[in-house]
């Protein structure tokens, strides 16, 4: 189906230039997901998949080890998930995803990146139901026939199977990333993934050329640099 799962995320953690951003945005990650859900990551699915996500993403241990014992102790900072929604140069569709001790500092931050990016803030819900939030897997393969049949047998709900370039991407609703997750490992012992996430996803892109192209890079690499921003997610295709 073509989702081109690549050009439609912009992940702020993994893209940013400075390491400390990273280890930043992911302990503050983390130390949520701990608050939250506690500090075992064996009993806190969440925390799990971010620890492992951070180590893909080379975040050291000690970053991991600091935000894990900071949510252990009472108080703390009290981070909410904020999400803003709107139209990038070109028209394109963005979703942004903030963590956030300061709503109003946010996002007064996001609507003047918005704003002096030739973009446009709309309301709640005002793309969102033009993406789909799904679990994605991808790992080395060229079976995907044997991988769909691996994942019908544990009678898990999936969206769509892609075999490209020796590689597997599996969809699947959200909801269903950690019996994915399961069916996998158990199907094919030692599998790697080079992608495990939950994502937005846009049910269709729009091509974003010329001097809206150019905007729109900078506009991404607006957010890139406000410390609130976790994620972003959009429809644009860009050209190359």
């Amino acid at each position: 189906m073509g989702r081109a799962y690549e050009v439609r995320k912009a992940s702020m953690a993994k893209s940013a230039n400075a390491k400390t951003k990273v280890y930043s945005r992911y302990g503050r990650e983390i130390y949520m997901a701990a608050k939250n859900g506690g500090v075992d990551p064996s009993a806190n699915l969440s925390l799990r998949r971010l620890i492992e996500r951070a180590k893909k993403d080379q975040v050291p241990s000690h970053v991991i080890d600091k935000a894990i014992d900071k949510a252990k102790g009472a108080g703390g900072e009290d981070y909410v998930l904020t999400r803003y929604e709107g139209f990038g140069p070109g028209g394109c569709m963005v979703i942004v995803d903030c963590l956030t001790d300061n709503n109003t500092r946010t996002f007064n931050d996001v609507r003047m990146i918005f704003n002096k990016n030739g973009a446009k803030m709309g309301a709640q819900g005002a793309v969102a139901h033009m993406f789909d939030q799904l679990a994605i897997f991808r790992f080395s393969g060229d079976d995907d026939e044997a991988v769909l049949e691996a994942l019908m047998e544990a009678d898990v709900d999936v969206t769509d199977v892609e075999c490209e370039n020796g590689a597997i991407t599996v969809f699947a609703p959200h909801t269903e990333f950690d019996r994915v997750r399961t069916a996998l490992t158990g199907a094919m012992p030692g599998i790697a993934f080079d992608v495990e996430d939950i994502s937005w996803l846009p049910r269709s892109t729009s091509p974003v050329t010329g001097e809206d192209a150019v905007m729109f890079e900078k506009f991404m690499a607006a957010l890139d640099d406000c410390d609130d921003v976790q994620e972003v997610y959009h429809n644009a295709e860009l050209a190359g």
